[in-house]
């Protein structure tokens, strides 16, 4: 799977149902912004420079622009992370 965004190894990983969420992980996010500027519905960045999800279960027609921002993260801090239906989702 070389060439896979890690998003797309992650959802993979993990047994994709149809259930995701997006997630940010703060340890890779360096504020770039560009999520944002791609999903304001979705990202944004807080006081302290780093992005964080605004809405993690996003209607159907931003799911385009959820993954776009994924994909175009420089440092591939977003993260669609399945969940099972019996699965609560925490944000």
């Amino acid at each position: 799977m070389a060439g896979c965004p890690r998003f797309v190894l992650r959802v993979l990983a993990l047994g994709y149902e149809g259930l995701v969420k997006p997630i940010i992980d703060k340890e890779l996010c360096i504020g770039d912004g560009i999520c944002e500027d791609i999903c304001p519905h979705v990202f944004k960045l807080g006081d302290e420079g780093l992005a964080y999800v605004v809405d993690t279960n996003p209607e159907a027609d931003l799911w385009d622009k959820v993954e776009e921002a994924a994909r175009e993260c420089p440092t591939d801090a977003i993260l669609l992370e399945a969940y099972g239906p019996e699965q609560e989702m925490a944000a």
